[in-house]
């Protein structure tokens, strides 16, 4: 295997020491900078001899372990997911203000303060020396390696976390800990660098709710009390039913909430990328949205202008409207099917595209912002034709990437002319094209710099923008705004209304953000009322990283320009790039999941919603990965979600006839209540600021009390004791009932459709179906609940290998070989021969290993059973030489 780590990757330490913990020795590649690999991936790889490779810091960290025999425990596993969510952005935060920022060492700590107590507090509390047990686990492994590089002097710990600081010395003394740190003060340089190219979310008003809470913050009276009351209230603490009228229109005095997703282009089929960075995104909030009884209207449509359209349907014999309609149904059809809740899905190719685009155009022109002037452009002679931007690559003029496109790099974010690029290409043909003067109208942006600087100023006051999104704004404006050409030589699109120019349509970035109006046009004649009306309407955009400028700059430009009292956005929320596996999406090279096929891999939509929002990329670049996802679903979905849920429901059927039980609450009861309500305050608070992945922690988390809840009381058998045993068996199953009633509020915007199943097998009624301020009692004693059967299903490695290979294309990568059979030992060799037993061990010993190695690798199942049968032949023949009788193996059993 081979280990590849960047010096200054921020998750060095703790793959290092992981590696160093190994029963074989893992050599690493410290990758210079020369040596990383280009474009978006993930730097920090494990590749194994298999052929798979490992990107995730912890999945990697976690392998190693499978390679000593140690698979983890469910209080591991808890850790990890702590590490991964709460302890890892804290750490980049601390470490930007201080490697970054230069700032002091109490103000650094003030940062990790809270997750100090709580690693103190649980190190007391389990009264062992480690996380989860008295060895170093690969939970202390992988907190230890985020915490050093900034704890590196353990003397600026406060001087209360005295168990803390004994378990930080103990980890620093393991060997290799200590190996890892090592190679940490030439790293530091780099990682400042990294950290300083790709800066965290700092805590603040902006970036984290002001009363967010720790993972065990301590309850307080107060805290019990406000949780008892809202339970108290019953169904009258949820918001009332709202009914939604067609079309929805804003309501004076009411929060009006207006949602577009980035308009998907119409000629490609979205993968779970474009899916999870747009729509997906933003049908999530809609319905938290509509879920809050806010007034609610959320649009997208297909873009279907352009040089692309053409010539895709040059290729497939059609008329570009006859592709339009085909792939607009096709985009229709697979947002159905992965529940997106659009009030309406349009698409550009509209009489109403044509009118809003000309009005804009012509304010912009009657109000001098548009100018006149003759652009170079690349021609290609072979194909006959002047050449959109993306229609042409080559090397950028300032990084040096070498497939940037003809009017971005995707490497450093620059926005590129065409003409600025080194040794262009014609995308369609590999011809070198021509660059050809031609005249063309432009947007005059430095004249309109100062207006939008103004505007952008209110909007990050009162809105929330993610990092990226005013990162790349900033940059933008940093560098200066030039004026942008808003017009080409083509034939398919919105027609210039202009003398001289008639023969030219305009720009795709230019008129596709207008869809979004025109789209709202074709639901409603009453389109102003959302779009020319900021007093009263709130705009949410959301999108990939990518589209954040044309959004942020050139369209807010236009509409600045055209004064015409235009809804600008209050909210730009951008994610990350999802890759998938270790590479890219690819269509041609069959390299991943597409919309249209993940109705045919048996898994239901619900489950790839679930997937793709838990790794929501927010903060950085995410991946989409086969073995997480079994991972996910087994362990989150099904023993988490779904086993809590079905137990609270079928206690009700099974030992109370079907009818919620009367309800005792005692002091556990009250602390259970005010958790969840806690967390469900965190939810609101996350959804709000549009951290969706976050919230969707904050349900799980729920969940996890429930379990701990139920498995703490034992109701099954309470339920066989006397009267008081009978009364406490009914109020845990009666209060575990209203959580999953609960929780199937909060999973609607996440899982619709297990969020109506619930709904269903609860009979929770619909006016009782709102997500209030915390638990209520939704399902007082005697409401009779339905039939209860399970949520989701197991997800098999044989089934998940499958789909990985099928979905794989050039990155799909062979199953590890098996390797050769042991050589047979020298059975003429009397029992007790201590070299028949040393060479049987050190063979039990290999194959033990092997037989690690295919399992971590997940590869086909039959290929680890048979591997499995020689380990157990080799242990029975151990057995004989030792002179004992070899044991029969025994089938696990199903739990």
């Amino acid at each position: 295997m081979r280990l590849r780590v960047p010096p200054g990757a921020p998750a060095a330490l703790k793959v290092l020491a992981a590696a160093a913990a190994a029963p074989a020795a893992v050599r690493p590649l410290l990758a210079g900078p020369a040596e990383r690999p280009q474009g978006p991936g993930p730097e920090l790889r494990l590749e194994l001899d298999s052929g798979t490779v490992l990107f995730s810091p912890n999945a990697i960290c976690q392998y190693f372990y499978l390679c000593r025999g140690e698979e983890p425990t469910d209080l591991t596993t808890q850790w990890l997911e702590w590490e991964a969510t709460e302890l890892q952005p804290a750490v980049a935060a601390a470490l930007y203000l201080r490697l970054v920022q230069g700032r002091a060492g109490p103000e650094v700590l003030g940062v990790l303060q809270p997750l100090l107590a709580h690693l103190e507090q649980q190190l007391a509390r389990s009264g062992t020396s480690h996380l989860a047990g008295d060895a170093a686990s690969l939970a202390d492994v992988v907190v230890w390696g985020s915490l050093f590089p900034v704890l590196q002097d353990d003397s600026s710990l406060p001087s209360e976390l005295q168990v803390l600081r004994r378990w930080l010395g103990a980890m620093a003394a393991w060997e290799p800990c200590r190996a890892a740190a090592a190679l940490l003060p030439e790293a530091l340089p780099e990682l400042r660098s990294h950290l300083g190219q790709h800066p965290p979310a700092l805590p603040g008003p902006r970036q984290q709710p002001q009363d967010e809470e720790s993972p065990e913050r301590t309850l307080t009276d107060d805290d019990i009390a406000a949780a008892a009351e809202i339970w108290a209230r019953g169904p009258a603490a949820l918001p009332p039913p709202r009914q939604q009228p067609t079309p929805v229109l804003p309501v004076e005095g009411e929060r009006n909430v207006l949602i577009t997703s980035a308009l998907p282009y119409v000629n490609n089929v979205p993968h779970l990328g474009n899916i999870i960075g747009c729509v997906l995104s933003a049908d999530t909030f809609a319905r938290y949205c509509r879920l809050r009884r806010w007034n609610t209207l959320f649009v997208c449509g297909t873009d279907e202008y352009g040089t692309a359209t053409e010539t895709r349907a040059l290729q497939e014999g059609l008329s570009p409207q006859e592709l339009c309609d085909r792939y607009h149904a096709l985009h229709a059809d697979i947002y159905s099917w992965f529940h997106i809740s659009f009030d309406h899905f349009g698409r550009t190719t509209t009489p109403q595209q044509t009118r809003i685009a000309q009005d804009i155009f012509q304010r912009l022109l009657a109000r001098g912002f548009l100018l006149q002037d003759t652009l170079e452009q690349l021609r290609c002679e072979s194909c006959g034709r002047y050449l959109a931007d993306r229609f042409v690559e080559g090397t950028c003029p300032f990084c040096g990437y070498a497939e940037a496109r003809g009017d971005q790099c995707d490497k450093c974010g620059k926005l590129i002319n065409a003409v600025e690029l080194q040794n262009p290409q014609c995308k369609l043909c590999r011809g070198t094209p021509v660059v050809t003067p031609t005249q063309h109208l432009f947007l005059d942006l430095p004249k309109l710099e100062g207006r939008l600087e103004a505007w952008l100023e209110r909007s990050w006051a009162q809105g929330e923008w993610t990092a990226n999104a005013r990162h790349i704004t900033r940059s933008w404006l940093r560098d200066g705004l030039r004026p942008r050409c808003i017009t080409r030589d083509l034939s398919w699109g919105t027609p210039v209304p202009l003398d001289g120019f008639r023969d030219k349509v305009f720009y795709v970035w230019f008129d596709a953000p207008i869809g979004y109006l025109s789209i709202t046009a074709n639901y409603t004649e009453q389109w102003e009322r959302w779009w020319k009306n900021p007093q009263q309407v709130e705009l949410y955009n959301f999108m990939a990283k990518d589209n954040v400028p044309f959004h942020s700059v050139v369209f807010p430009c236009s509409l600045l320009g055209a004064d015409d009292n235009y809804t600008l956005v209050n909210h730009l929320i951008a994610t990350e790039y999802l890759n998938y596996e270790d590479g890219k999406f690819s269509k041609s090279r069959g390299v991943g999941v597409f919309g249209d096929m993940a109705k045919d891999t048996g898994i239901p939509a619900d489950v790839w919603r679930f997937y793709l929002l838990y790794v929501r990329p927010e903060g950085q670049d995410s991946a989409f990965c086969w073995a997480d996802l079994l991972l996910k679903n087994n362990s989150e979905l099904l023993n988490n979600l779904g086993n809590f849920i079905n137990r609270a429901g079928m206690f009700v059927c099974k030992f109370f006839g079907g009818t919620v039980p009367p309800m005792a609450l005692t002091a556990e009861d009250q602390r259970l209540v005010a958790r969840v309500t806690l967390e469900m305050r965190q939810y609101h608070q996350l959804m709000e600021k549009v951290r969706i992945r976050d919230a969707l922690r904050c349900v799980l988390s729920i969940s996890r009390h429930g379990n701990q809840y139920i498995q703490v009381n034992e109701p099954w058998k309470r339920i066989k004791g006397d009267d008081r045993d009978r009364q406490r068996a009914g109020t845990v199953t009666g209060v575990a009932v209203n959580v999953a009633a609960a929780l199937a509020a909060l999973l609607q915007p996440f899982v619709p459709g297990v969020s109506a199943a619930i709904q269903g097998q609860l009979r929770i009624p619909p006016e009782r179906c709102g997500l209030g301020p915390g638990l209520t009692c939704t399902l007082p004693a005697g409401h009779r609940v339905g039939t209860v059967s399970p949520l989701f299903q197991k997800l098999e490695p044989e089934q998940v290998e499958a789909l990985r290979q099928r979905f794989g294309g050039g990155q799909a990568k062979e199953a590890p070989p098996a390797s050769a059979p042991p050589a047979p030992p020298n059975t003429s060799a009397a029992p007790g021969d201590p070299k028949l037993i040393q060479e049987l061990t050190e063979q039990v010993a290999k194959q033990g290993n092997l037989v690690r190695q295919l399992k971590a690798a997940q590869v086909e199942k039959a290929q680890v059973d048979a591997q499995v049968a020689k380990l157990l032949e080799l242990k029975q023949q151990l057995a004989l030489a030792e002179g004992r009788s070899p044991e029969v193996p025994k089938g696990k059993r199903k739990k």
